[in-house]
């Protein structure tokens, strides 16, 4: 299996958070890709390939175009603002006030264009943001080409990134982009299976009205878990969108047989679905020592992940999300790759 990665995620490194009332280094950090790299040389998982680079035509498929104009220009009106540290945003136009009028200042900006105050920006952030979303399209092409799967090495992740907004580390929804890409080039259906333990809101909220474009998330119960706002099980979709979107929340300490049930059931469905080719949000941090997380996946668990997958028989592009375990992450996401190799 190919692998696609750019050096270039380096640079969205250093950037602060806000989370739980405190300002903190990013748990989302540039070692997680080379780990993860790392593994993938030392399993011989296959080459490893530079992305191609690819105008913004694609984003803006999935995403608002002035959202998408808006990433580029953060840091330098930040710096022109005058600003120091990492640019997070900390005001959002919530119930009753107005979200229909885009302000003019780059702190107001911030907010208008997420949903929390994790998708920070650093100097070399929209660079890093560039090339993930090249990674994304390059591998999405080798599947194209005739590959059984490929993998994208995506930094920052991206599921949790909306139509209009970016937030959980994410600013452009890469496994959203090449569901869509691959509608493009003349699939008529993409399903997309989001194992990440957050719920992919950002993914669901671009999808929900629309039955081309089926929607599969395994997480943690939004009643209690991040991203809060998405993810219950009675969202289905809406119009023509409607059971085309499918939700699994599990209760924190899910270990691998209920989740494996999960996933079972979500296999079912996703094949009799019939879609052309699948789009895997590859997240990892349901693992046990995951340290945003409360699911009790093992090491061991990984390769079945992929095992399940292989058996649905369809061309697969696995698109990196979320793990934050830096020790294990390399060994828990290769699992998933080689064990969707029968190895």
């Amino acid at each position: 299996m190919k692998t696609v990665f750019s050096p270039l995620h380096a640079g969205h490194s250093g950037q602060m958070e806000l989370v739980a009332g405190a300002i903190v280094p990013g748990f989302e950090k540039p070692s997680r890709a080379e780990i993860i790299k790392a593994r993938v040389e030392d399993q011989k998982l296959g080459d490893i390939l530079a992305p191609e680079i690819h105008d913004l035509a694609a984003a803006k498929r999935v995403h608002a175009a002035d959202y998408i104009d808006f990433l580029p220009t953060v840091w330098p009106e930040w710096e022109a603002a005058e600003k120091t540290g990492s640019a997070i945003p900390f005001a959002w136009p919530t119930r009753g006030l107005r979200g229909d009028v885009r302000p003019q200042t780059i702190e107001a900006l911030l907010g208008y264009y997420s949903f929390d105050g994790g998708a920070s920006f650093v100097k070399g952030t929209w660079d890093a943001i560039k090339s993930s979303y090249d990674v994304a399209l390059t591998a999405a092409q080798l599947v194209k080409a005739g590959e059984r799967a490929a993998f994208a090495l995506c930094r920052p992740p991206g599921h949790h990134a909306g139509a209009a907004f970016m937030g959980g580390y994410c600013f452009i929804n890469n496994a959203a982009v090449a569901a869509q890409w691959f509608r493009d080039q003349g699939a008529k259906r993409v399903a997309v299976l989001d194992v990440d333990y957050h719920h992919g809101n950002g993914t669901q909220e671009i999808f929900y009205s629309r039955a081309d474009i089926q929607v599969i998330n395994l997480h943690g119960d939004p009643m209690t878990e991040y991203p809060f706002f998405l993810g219950h099980a009675d969202e289905r979709g809406s119009g023509e969108g409607e059971g085309f979107n499918i939700n699994y929340p599990m209760p924190f300490g899910t270990t691998f047989d209920k989740w494996n049930e999960a996933l079972e059931d979500a296999c079912r469905k996703l094949a009799a679905y019939a879609p052309d080719v699948v789009v895997v949000s590859l997240g990892v941090d349901t693992f046990e020592k995951d340290p945003i997380s409360h699911f009790k996946l093992t090491s061991a668990d990984y390769p079945k992940i992929g095992a399940r997958i292989a058996k649905l028989g369809l061309p697969t592009l696995f698109v990196m999300e979320g793990g934050y375990a830096v020790d294990e992450i390399g060994v828990n996401a290769v699992g998933v790759l080689t064990g969707f190799e029968g190895r």
